[in-house]
């Protein structure tokens, strides 16, 4: 079992930088895939990037590629979300998630922290 918690959210402005951090308790988090999703209102939840259990490989939407860098600290149990160059389309609720195995879908996720990024 893994519970998620992200932090770091907030309002900022166009062109700046968020730091969100994904908190995980258990013992099995270094084992798990982990993952950010975002949900702007009245639209569907939707990736955002992920990073491997052991971090060695990274993948992203294309709307965050180059501007977005996921990372995570095994010995803190946390991932981070690095966000630049942020733009008001970037405003939503962004979720943390987990997965046992490259195999499943994302079976933890955490409650979401809001970032608004104002024009």
């Amino acid at each position: 079992q893994v519970q998620l918690v992200e932090s770091g959210g907030g309002l900022v402005q166009a062109g700046g930088s968020l730091r969100l951090s994904c908190a995980a308790s258990g013992r099995t988090f270094s084992t798990y895939g982990m993952g950010w999703f975002r949900q702007a209102p009245g639209k569907e939840r939707e990736f955002v990037g992920s990073i491997t259990w052991n971090g060695g490989d990274t993948s992203y939407a294309d709307s965050a590629k180059g501007r977005f860098t996921i990372s995570r600290d095994e010995l803190r149990n946390t991932m981070y979300l690095q966000m630049n160059s942020l733009k008001p389309d970037d405003t939503a609720v962004y979720y943390c998630a987990a997965k046992p195995s490259i195999y499943s879908w994302y079976a933890y996720w955490g409650q979401g922290t809001q970032v608004t990024v104002s024009s």
